[in-house]
């Protein structure tokens, strides 16, 4: 009998999440190594069982060609993936489901708007502004098409402690301006940059904003009607659901000014030797065969982030980040980067200790069980700006816990007591 998928469960108003509970959601911590303290949930968070389930029972009951049969399992393959959509949308309060557009990551969809939008409204003399923080998803593709394009690639600083410096970046909102592309939280600095007031000062001046999502999306409230961006990509793999799918949202509008990344079945309207025209929004942009199991693990990821609340879960990664902070400011010779600790600040924790490399800090950390980052996170730019090669990085998800911390700590500590002055 085939499983309910995407119901959602909501949690109650003032209920006191026992996120404590919740870590029996997820496989990994019971069956998973004997000892794991996971703090790298910025590069991909991990999975409770209902998604797992999610994509399990969609190829064990409801698995069949989208949009491309009229018998009953084709038809509620359809069914679940349109629904998919819906549920997407509304995490994210688009204005309708055909804003949402399925893609393999967010680097995709970035890349997606950088050829298929910019490729048709970028003209030589126009800029493209994207921050000194941006992961190299939100530069590479901009860099290229600019190039393309005669365009030129503009870069928005950051100050000594990771926030924008919009004073230092003339002509961000200026008539040469043709779109600004920046992410919502660094993946490095954890920032979490002021996108309303940004969109806001940019559509005075009929700026498009695109927003990277990744480090926000399931992490904390978006809503994409209050934003009022033109575009916003996200994966479903760092906000709980599976690898492989993400999506982009764009106002309708804007789609409309879109032309494919991918050409091939499902997305055209007629094809004929010499020209062909393209199917309607949001199907134009989706060829091949859609992942239609990676959209039930996302929408099912989605229903359980709803049922515990992303508001609780935004306040407790803040309070363990806190921890997690604190812990490192009373420890000799560690640099921490990024905002100080406040609302603007999310769970991305990116550090130095003086002598050490960030790659030793990371293998005395998984020796003891504790899962950290060391590199440049795909953020060079920004490690230039801090006179930086690379860094550790420990991130942190509602799954994480105080004892995840104090290992931390103790790692670190170890880490020091290895490689530190003789």
């Amino acid at each position: 009998m085939p499983q309910v998928l995407h119901k959602t469960r909501l949690a109650p108003a003032g209920a006191v999440t026992d996120f404590e509970a919740l870590r029996a959601d997820f496989p990994i911590f019971a069956d998973g190594p004997t000892v794991l303290h996971y703090l790298d949930s910025a590069a991909s968070a991990q999975k409770p069982a209902c998604v797992i389930d999610a994509i399990s029972n969609c190829y064990r009951h409801e698995y069949g060609p989208i949009h491309r049969g009229l018998y009953p399992l084709a038809e509620l393959a359809s069914e679940r993936y349109e629904s998919a959509r819906q549920t997407v949308a509304n995490f994210i309060n688009a204005g309708k489901a055909d804003e949402i557009v399925f893609t393999r990551s967010a680097t995709e969809a970035i890349n997606l708007v950088a050829n298929g939008w910019g490729g048709t409204q970028l003209e030589p003399g126009n800029e493209i502004w994207v921050s000194q923080m941006e992961h190299h998803s939100n530069l590479l593709p901009w860099q290229r098409i600019c190039a393309q394009r005669g365009a030129s690639l503009r870069i928005i600083p950051v100050d000594d402690q990771g926030r924008l410096d919009l004073e230092n970046a003339q002509g961000v909102f200026g008539e040469k301006s043709r779109l600004i592309a920046i992410t919502q939280v660094s993946n490095v600095l954890g920032t979490i940059n002021p996108i309303k007031e940004l969109v806001d000062r940019a559509s005075l001046h009929s700026i498009p904003v695109l927003v990277d999502a990744a480090q926000s999306v399931g992490h904390m409230p978006v809503d994409v009607q209050d934003l009022g961006c033109d575009f916003l990509v996200a994966s479903a793999h760092k906000m709980c659901g599976p690898t492989g799918i993400g999506f982009l949202y764009g106002k309708i509008d804007r789609l409309d000014e879109t032309e494919p990344l991918l050409l091939g079945g499902g997305m055209v309207d007629e094809v004929g030797v010499n020209h062909s025209s393209w199917a309607e929004i949001p199907a134009r942009f989706e060829a091949g065969s859609p992942n239609l199991a990676g959209a039930a693990g996302l929408a099912s990821a989605i229903d359980y982030l709803n049922g515990i609340g992303i508001g609780a879960i935004e306040r407790q990664v803040r309070d363990l980040t806190g921890l997690a902070l604190n812990a490192l400011a009373g420890i000799e010779g560690v640099t921490l980067y990024g905002p100080e600790q406040g609302s603007n600040r999310a769970g991305i924790v990116s550090f130095k200790i003086d002598g050490i490399h960030p790659h030793d800090i990371a293998q005395i950390g998984g020796e003891q069980g504790v899962a950290i980052r060391a590199g440049h996170h795909c953020c060079q730019p920004l490690m230039q700006r801090f006179g930086v090669s690379s860094t550790a990085r420990a991130s942190l998800h509602f799954y994480n816990n105080e004892q995840d911390i104090v290992a931390f700590e103790h790692a670190i500590r170890e880490t020091i007591r290895i490689f530190g002055p003789r």
